[in-house]
């Protein structure tokens, strides 16, 4: 079953004096590439979090953010009051003012205000990291019902690659037996006598290097092994990434080896499909 790499999960916690939200943002990348945005208090966690992401997300564009709002009284930043006092008196020497605005330029000056440096809270820890693992679940349910859709579609144009495979199947002796004439035709043409078995041996020369019946059968089976892949258990984009250059690499070669425009018409068709299975590999996990 294929997962997208391209996802969101959100969960939120409502703790006594604050409001966590968790999310989690997913886009394609070749790699994992982690942007964490949280308070600094969380930052001790970072690498463990980095971990966590890097074994239940594998691969993706991933940004990850802890918000918290603050919902009652409950702040470690307070007014130096000794120093912003001082700072008001030594405002009065300079310039006569209003308190009040001696008290705002008081506030911004250094050590005005106190922030003590918080302290994570173990218990506290345990439930975000629940809310954390909650919203990993959710995003991975958001790839996988992706996953779902870029299934049946790359199964539609596989289905559709199939069947032009098989009119270039059935069209082949067609194919052979036009080339057969033309040269036939030309050679007449140019009012010659030639030995009839002379030319039946150029004639199968010439066709075999024409011939695309290995073509046909290298294309079939890597349409049936993209398949098997894409029913098997794990998510692998990479390795349909891979099968669908082999795809691309057969039916260019049945395009330059056709000679025949009809058949030509088909390649161009089954290229068109796999253009656009590349196009959403680069979404699958």
């Amino acid at each position: 079953m294929i997962h997208s790499m391209t996802g969101y999960g959100k969960s939120v916690l409502q703790l006594p004096t604050k409001k966590i939200t968790i999310e989690l943002k997913s886009l394609n990348s070749k790699n994992l590439d982690l942007n964490a945005r949280m308070p600094s208090i969380y930052r001790e966690k970072e690498l463990y979090l980095r971990k966590l992401m890097a074994k239940e997300l594998n691969r993706g564009k991933i940004d990850f953010s802890i918000y918290v709002e603050a919902t009652a009284e409950d702040t470690s930043t307070k007014i130096n009051t000794p120093v912003v006092k001082q700072y008001m008196q030594q405002l009065k020497n300079v310039v006569a003012g209003d308190e009040i605005e001696l008290l705002k330029m008081a506030v911004r000056f250094p050590d005005a205000l106190n922030t003590e440096r918080e302290e994570i809270d173990e218990n506290e820890w345990k439930h975000i990291e629940a809310e954390i693992k909650t919203a990993i679940s959710a995003i991975n349910d958001y790839r996988l019902n992706e996953g779902k859709v870029l299934e049946t579609d790359f199964k539609n144009r596989v289905a559709t690659i199939e069947n032009l495979l098989q009119q270039v199947i059935i069209m082949d002796p067609e194919r052979v037996e036009g080339v057969r004439e033309r040269l036939k035709k030309g050679v007449e043409e140019l009012r010659e006598k030639y030995d009839e078995n002379r030319f039946e041996q150029e004639l199968v020369y010439y066709i075999e290097k024409f011939d695309i019946t290995e073509e046909k059968v290298r294309l079939q089976n890597h349409l049936q092994y993209f398949i098997e892949t894409l029913n098997s258990k794990d998510s692998n984009g990479k390795k349909l990434g891979f099968i669908g250059q082999e795809m691309g690499r057969e039916i260019n070669t049945i395009g330059s080896k056709s000679n025949y425009a009809p058949m030509q018409q088909l390649v161009v068709q089954m290229k068109d499909e796999l253009e656009k299975i590349k196009e959403q590999l680069l979404n699958v996990l």
